[in-house]
């Protein structure tokens, strides 16, 4: 026997629930075709958040991320390709997050959206993969020969990862797996597989050259503001050189 419930007359449909902070980051981040790479809640209210743009996908100056089919018709309207972080990219990801967070009910003082700039974390195993060849600093949760941090060339493997560098004259390989690290960064370098270093800049909400002022592994494009729509905090630093090679 099939029956039909019905809600209690003068009963409402409860409402959904509220989404958390980093569910709510995430998922606005991810739908604007971005990869999240950090989130920071620091005093006075201030919301850090880090992006950056997926590999292998078309970004346009005009219109963000845009699936491969829809490239050839963005082609003639668009400023630049680029696999960098820019303004723009910061400025649509702080206008989106601003809403969500407003309707989720989520308070904060001071939102930050920023690429995650030269010394990128690495968060995730598939960010192991993905700067694989490249040279990091890593530190591990338990020393190696009396140190936890190390620094050498990324390598990936079926066992796990790799770090190539040299004792001396004597090039060595120290083998680890991603649950053995506490932290890791990549190194800036002035050339980079595939991502080059540019010298260091910021670029505010409303200014900047969206064409040299951002980048994923280059310069730190930002788009700082106050929830009421002000700006102006400085960019975010990087770990001393002390911190990371130690």
């Amino acid at each position: 026997m099939q029956r039909a419930s019905v809600a209690p007359a003068g009963l409402d449909t409860p409402a959904p629930a509220k989404l958390g902070w980093q569910a709510a980051i995430a998922n606005t981040v991810a739908g604007l075709g971005y990869e999240l790479v950090d989130v920071e809640r620091a005093q006075r209210g201030l919301l850090r958040v880090y992006i950056d743009r997926i590999p292998g996908r078309q970004y346009f100056a005009r219109h963000g991320a845009v699936e491969p089919d829809a490239v050839v018709g963005l082609v003639a309207q668009t400023e630049q390709i680029s696999e960098f972080v820019t303004v723009e990219d910061c400025e649509t990801v702080t206008r989106q997050l601003q809403y969500v967070l407003e309707v989720e009910g989520l308070d904060y003082a001071r939102l930050e959206v920023s690429s995650p700039g030269l010394d990128r974390p690495l968060k995730r195993e598939a960010d192991f993969l993905r700067f694989a060849g490249q040279l990091v600093s890593v530190t591990f949760k338990q020393p190696f020969q009396n140190r936890k941090s190390w620094q050498g060339l990324l390598t990936s493997s079926a066992e796990g990862f790799g770090l190539v560098f040299k004792e001396g004259k004597t090039e060595q390989v120290l083998n680890f797996t991603f649950d053995e690290v506490r932290e890791a960064r990549l190194v800036p370098a002035v050339d980079f597989k595939g991502r080059k270093a540019k010298p260091a800049g910021t670029a505010g909400s409303a200014a900047g050259d969206p064409g040299s002022g951002g980048s994923g592994a280059g310069n730190n494009a930002v788009a700082p503001v106050d929830k009421d729509g002000g700006g102006g905090l400085a960019t975010p630093q990087p770990m001393d050189d002390g911190d990371r090679n130690r």
